[in-house]
């Protein structure tokens, strides 16, 4: 008598965990997306560890969230993990200001983004 269970936004062999409200811009957060793409999750995680860039620690949470579904919710293999694809999105922007000289008022601007990592299983050549 209950409701259907809705269909799975991804393939059978993938997985994915979406983080948002992350305290830095969309093309900063962007940089750190391009250095997982394509890549074994465990290199993945190993460049994030050592990444120098500050928002680099939260896309490892991220990450790891999606390795976590994949294993736990999929029954994925996590050693044939790759990052498929890792997407950064805006989020909102907050406004604030500071005074500036004659009268006149600074803008700045604090944004705000979100990142979406999907992993797709994916069998090693022999």
């Amino acid at each position: 008598m209950g409701k259907e269970k809705n269909p799975r936004r991804v393939a059978d062999n993938e997985a994915m965990a979406k983080l948002r409200m992350l305290r830095t811009s969309p093309q900063k957060l962007n940089l750190v997306a391009q250095m997982i793409r394509g890549k074994k999750v465990e290199k993945a995680l190993t460049d994030l560890t050592f990444s120098n860039k500050r928002i680099a620690a939260d896309v490892k949470k991220c990450l790891q969230s999606a390795i976590a579904n994949a294993e736990n919710n999929h029954n994925l293999d996590v050693d044939e993990l790759v990052v498929a694809e890792a997407w950064v999105g805006k989020n909102l922007t907050m406004k604030r200001g500071r005074p500036r000289a004659r009268g006149r008022f600074g803008k700045i601007l604090k944004p705000f983004a979100e990142i979406t990592i999907k992993v797709r299983q994916v069998e090693e050549q022999a």
